[in-house]
């Protein structure tokens, strides 16, 4: 659903983000423990909302123990030492049920974790890594005693922009990538330099969770686009730029997580020539485009762009060596120069050892061989996990790339109930709703089959699927039992 001013959902979403922007900035210590916050008034008129809207946010905040209130004078912010702790302790039962991010279920410690999208560090070739990080030491004896640059270490994005042009057709310069130390701060410093509180913003729906956070974190107004199998509405894509002019559309194309979906070329230009005609900047986060089964992508939209419109973001952590946490950005030189800036603030720099190492590592002939034994590994273990599914009632659209699986479950599975049994069993998976920039996804999960090896998932999700029988059980018994509150 679209909100608008005029709307009962819009004036629930308005305070729902009020609400979270101010608990997102007592929570990063702006203001201080017995620290007066703005008063209604004032707040309402920087955040450009009615006063009842504020007002509502902060008797939500005063209601969870946030603030309190001074006759008279004021909200303040509470002291935490003597808040009450909730009694779901288990931090992925919590990050369900309170809507948190999905850095909490990854701190879950268990046996069978579907929950991580990361490579299973087996896979990786360690031995040849090893020795070519002393090889780097041989190449680069000063590396441990020199700061890279702000944008990154120029031989770096040099050997990166030819890799682009030959590949994706790019056609940039070095001086038009920026070196990050993942995609989440490269996503981080996009957020922080282009959204301002208020400014609409589309994600997809479901998205990547911690793009939620940051976006929602600057205070962005969120509207949600639908992603299926063939890609979006476009038309209801153009509607929404026309009506809300929003600031950006962060989009994840190619292998989405957490779906799998890859959208097809001709949306893609399309999608290029919406931005230039709404002047809406398209985030582009393409993490997974090596890992293919079949056959190679679509070229990301960056390849169709000659306005500038389309900021890229490639990862490579997830599947070179996470351990390096190498991520690349490629803009025009005027977004370029406001990322340095900010980055400037953050660090000095992604560290220039873990950029020497990546250079000489990715373009190596033996790494660009190893992707492809990679892709039939994770192919298996996709397959694998398929198998273990198909006598459950679940369904799922089988992806061509990628780490994760979407699934839907039954419409008789208690998603919660299944949750807790399966944290208790350790067993970790990543529950919908934290994918879902609404928090609705209640019968959909992701699971993850990159991080495990085939005999890990098959033990896993037969363990799965014994509390996924049970939970189906319980639940039949529950519909069939009479209701005792219906009882004269």
């Amino acid at each position: 659903m679209i909100y608008n001013r005029g709307t009962k959902e819009a004036s629930v979403l308005l305070f729902k983000q009020v609400y979270d922007y101010l608990l997102e900035r007592i929570q990063r210590g702006e203001w201080k423990e017995g620290e007066k916050l703005p008063s209604i008034r004032a707040l309402s008129a920087e955040l450009h909302v009615h006063r009842l809207t504020v007002f509502k946010a902060y008797q939500l905040l005063k209601k969870n123990s946030k603030v309190y209130v001074k006759d008279k004078q004021g909200y303040y912010v509470r002291s935490t030492v003597s808040e009450s702790v909730h009694p779901r302790q288990d931090p992925i039962i919590r990050g369900f049920v309170q809507g948190s991010s999905l850095s909490e279920i990854r701190d879950v410690k268990a046996d069978y974790t579907f929950s991580i999208a990361l490579l299973d560090p087996n896979l990786l070739p360690n031995h040849y890594f090893s020795e070519y990080v002393k090889k780097v030491f041989d190449l680069y004896p000063k590396v441990l005693g020199t700061y890279s640059t702000i944008q990154g270490d120029e031989e770096l994005r040099e050997a990166l922009s030819h890799y682009f042009t030959e590949k994706h057709r790019f056609y940039l310069s070095s001086d038009e990538l920026l070196v990050t130390s993942g995609s989440q701060e490269a996503i981080d410093l996009i957020a922080r330099v282009i959204v301002k509180p208020r400014d609409i913003v589309l994600l997809e729906r479901p998205t990547y969770s911690p793009a939620i956070d940051v976006f929602t974190r600057q205070g962005a107004r969120i509207l949600p686009v639908e992603i299926h199998r063939q890609g979006y509405d476009l038309e209801e894509v153009e509607r929404l730029m026309k009506q809300y002019k929003p600031r950006l559309f962060y989009l994840n194309p190619t292998f989405h997580n957490p779906t799998g979906y890859t959208v097809p070329a001709e949306q893609r230009k399309k999608l290029v020539e919406l931005a230039q005609k709404y002047r809406c900047l398209l985030i582009e986060d393409d993490p997974y485009r090596d890992i293919y089964f079949d056959k190679e992508p679509p070229l990301p939209m960056f390849a169709y762009d000659t306005s500038g419109y389309v900021i890229y973001v490639r990862s490579f952590s997830k599947y070179v060596a996470p351990g390096l946490g190498i991520a690349v950005v490629a803009c025009r030189p005027a977004v370029m120069k406001e990322l340095l800036r900010a980055k400037s603030l953050s660090d000095s720099g992604t560290p220039l050892l873990n950029q020497k190492i990546f250079l000489r590592y990715f373009f190596s002939e033996r790494l660009q061989q190893h992707l492809a034994k990679l892709r039939i590994a994770l192919a298996v273990r996709k397959e694998i996990m398929e198998q273990e599914l198909t006598d459950t009632g679940c369904s799922w659209e089988s992806p061509s790339g990628g780490f994760n699986l979407w699934v839907r479950l039954p419409g008789h599975v208690h998603l919660e109930t299944l949750l807790e049994a399966s944290t208790a069993s350790s067993i970790t998976f990543v529950p919908g709703c934290i994918c879902d920039p609404l928090k609705e996804y209640r019968s959909w999960i992701r699971i993850s089959y990159s991080f495990l090896n085939e005999q890990q998932i098959r033990e896993g999700m037969s363990r799965f699927k014994g509390l996924f029988r049970q939970n189906v059980a319980a639940s039949a018994l529950a519909f069939m039992l009479p209701n005792r509150d219906n009882k004269a």
